[in-house]
């Protein structure tokens, strides 16, 4: 069975006015074959296993159906009993740098509506082109918007429970896909060609800085096959800025899955 739920207790009012259990139950979605439940984090290989439960609910049939999943978030989100009752659960997680990276290289540099909203929120505060990833972590720290985008809002808010059957990490995601099948009978249906989300097209570049490098330009080495690796947006300053915003993250990651899989293992909280 299924562990406790993680947020149901931390405030005195009626479960229905938890706004931090109503998050995670929003995005905890039932496998209905099996009652399943699974604790879906953005940039944690979302996409794939949002498609993947949408063909196994049988509301899609295969690619090209993909679209459907970006307006159906909430369409398998659990009720309570789904909740208490599920006979498994699991979720993904990921090193938060590695995951705020990738958040930064895919929807910031692409200036998808994510960029927009910190634009918004800022009063129109900086320049769109000029904007590099220190400037990016600067505004997340300083302004007080680390929650304003479920893309990188802290990995611990989307759990719902206090424990889960199976936690995989991202870094090795290939394990979870026997295991999901055994398990639950659940097939991973690998959504990436069709997201266009994977690094696996674009040359990695992994030496050099590019902490202070504005997105026109990395928008144009993207649009020329290449990107900075993730480590390499890091440099001592932003590593340790970004653990202590995601402190919670990282004590979660390493309570569940091996720290060394981790980009700045020494960062971990003591």
């Amino acid at each position: 069975m299924t562990g406790l739920l993680r947020y149901a207790r931390t405030e005195d009012v009626t479960l229905s006015q938890n706004k931090a259990h109503a998050f995670a139950a929003h995005n905890a979605l039932v496998h209905y074959p099996s009652g399943a439940i699974y604790s879906f984090i953005p940039k944690n290989a979302c996409s794939t296993l949002r498609y993947s439960m949408a063909i196994a609910n049988n509301c899609i049939a295969g690619p090209e159906d993909w679209t459907w999943i970006h307006l159906n978030n909430g369409t398998f989100s659990a009720s309570l009993p789904d909740l208490v009752r599920a006979p498994f659960s699991f979720t993904v997680l990921r090193c938060p740098h590695a995951r705020l990276a990738s958040v930064f290289l895919d929807k910031i540099v692409d200036k998808t509506p994510e960029l927009w909203q910190l634009y918004r929120l800022t009063r129109d505060g900086f320049d769109p082109d000029a904007l590099t990833f220190r400037d990016f972590i600067t505004l997340l720290d300083e302004e007080d918007l680390l929650k304003v985008n479920i893309h990188w809002r802290p990995q611990e808010d989307f759990l719902v429970y206090e424990r889960y059957s199976h936690v995989f990490a991202l870094e090795r995601f290939r394990e979870a896909v026997p295991i999901l099948q055994d398990e639950i009978g659940f097939t991973v249906q690998d959504a990436r060609a069709l997201t266009g989300h994977g690094t696996d097209r674009v040359e990695m570049i992994r030496e050099g800085s590019f902490a202070d490098t504005p997105i026109s330009e990395l928008a144009q080495m993207k649009r020329g096959g290449s990107l900075p690796a993730h480590a390499q947006l890091y440099d001592e300053a932003l590593a340790r800025q970004v653990a202590a915003l995601y402190a919670g993250d990282l004590t979660l990651y390493a309570a569940h899955l091996d720290a060394q899989l981790l980009s700045f293992p020494d960062l971990l909280p003591t």
